[in-house]
C-alpha cells in the first residue's frame, strides 16, 4: 500500500479531460502518447499473451474494440504487430471526445482500423459484439458507479476477453515520472496530466474490491494493473 498516495483522488481533473484546454497541447499530448505506451503501457507484452493465440486458432476474422482511443496509439501498434506476425485485426476504435477522433483520423492508421465518436453503451445498444474489448488509462478517469457500468457494457460487447490496461497507484512511480516526464515528454500536457492520472488510478487490491464477479485484476511491470473478464460463451482459453 502506498504511503504518501493512500488514498485515490479523484476530485483532481486532468488538462486535457477539460473541454476547453488548447487545442494545438493536446495533439500535441495525443502525438505523443504512442511512444509513452510504447515505453510504460505493456501492449506488445499483452498482445504476445492475449491475443496472438486466438489469432493463430481461429479461421475466422479476429475483431477487437478499442474503448476511449484517445489520439488511436494503442490500435494502430496491435493491428502493426498483428501484421508483422501474418495476421490482420479489424478493429474499432470508439471515444466520447471528437477531438481524439479527429486527431486518430489524421494520423497514418491503417484501413483495418475505424475511428468513431461514440460511448460503449451506444455499441450495446447497437448489439455489437468483438472478439476482444480493450482499453488504456481509461478507468482512472471514471467514477466508480462508472466503472462498474463500463464493465457490464464490455461483458455485452465480448465474445471472448476484455482488457482494461490502467496505471497503479504507487509513491515510488509517482516519484518516478514526476522526475522523468518533464524531460521525456516536453510541451504537452503529459508532466502534468501524468501526476494527476497516478493520484486518480486505483491500488491491485482496490480495483480487485469494485470490480464485479468474474473479473479478475493482475499487476503487471511497471506499475501497472490488467482488470480481465473471459466471456463464458468463448470457447476459447486465453
Amino acid at each position: 500500500m502506498p504511503l504518501f498516495l493512500s488514498r485515490r483522488n479523484t476530485a483532481l481533473t486532468e488538462i486535457m479531460d477539460d473541454p476547453d484546454c488548447d487545442r494545438e497541447g493536446l495533439f500535441r499530448t495525443y502525438k505523443t502518447f504512442d511512444r509513452m505506451n510504447r515505453l510504460l503501457s505493456g501492449w506488445t507484452s499483452i498482445y504476445k499473451k492475449e491475443i496472438r493465440p486466438v489469432l493463430e486458432a481461429s479461421s475466422s476474422q479476429i475483431t477487437l474494440l478499442d474503448i476511449g482511443t484517445g489520439g488511436g496509439d494503442v490500435p494502430r501498434h496491435l493491428s502493426e504487430l498483428a501484421v508483422k506476425d501474418g495476421y490482420s485485426l479489424d478493429i474499432t476504435a470508439i471515444d466520447p471526445d471528437e477531438r481524439a477522433i479527429e486527431f486518430a483520423k489524421s494520423a497514418n492508421s491503417p484501413a483495418n482500423i475505424d475511428f468513431l465518436s461514440a460511448r460503449s453503451n451506444q455499441l450495446v445498444k447497437e448489439d455489437k459484439q468483438f472478439d476482444f474489448v480493450i482499453s488504456n488509462h481509461v478507468v482512472h478517469h471514471l467514477e466508480e458507479s462508472e466503472i462498474l457500468s463500463l464493465c457490464r457494457d464490455a461483458e455485452k460487447l465480448c465474445r471472448h476477453c476484455v482488457l482494461f490496461n490502467d496505471i497503479e497507484r504507487g509513491d515510488l512511480g509517482y516519484a518516478f515520472f514526476s522526475l522523468a516526464a518533464p524531460l521525456l515528454f516536453r510541451n504537452t500536457f503529459i508532466p502534468t496530466d501524468g501526476p494527476l492520472s497516478i493520484r486518480r488510478s486505483f491500488t491491485k487490491h482496490e480495483l480487485s474490491q469494485l470490480l464485479p464477479h468474474g473479473w479478475n485484476v493482475q499487476r503487471i511491470f511497471p506499475y501497472r494493473l490488467i482488470a480481465s473478464y473471459r466471456s463464458k460463451d468463448s470457447g476459447v482459453e486465453l
